[in-house]
């Protein structure tokens, strides 16, 4: 479970299929670490559905609770300056 932790500090965002893939861990055992995580309220599940060339496939997305990834560098644009 700390490896599915890590992997969303290092990347945000991600959909299960996406961790399994990058971890070498079955989708099975992702979407059972998760929900367990999730339980524990340290990450934030969301269900999707897609239609995939006419057929529903169902993921969860998935992200750090309460985890607000630090801004990019480079310039920011006047809206963002005036909020200040």
């Amino acid at each position: 479970m700390n490896e599915i932790l890590q992997y969303l500090k290092k990347h945000g965002e991600r959909l299960d299929t996406e961790i399994a893939e990058a971890s070498g861990i079955p989708l099975a055992k992702v979407r059972k670490h998760v929900s367990e995580l999730a339980a524990r309220r340290e990450v934030m599940l969301c269900q999707l559905i897609r239609f995939e060339k006419g057929r529903k496939v169902e993921r969860t997305i998935c992200r750090i609770a309460g985890y607000i990834p630090p801004a990019a560098p480079g310039r920011k644009s006047k809206a963002q300056l005036n909020l200040s």
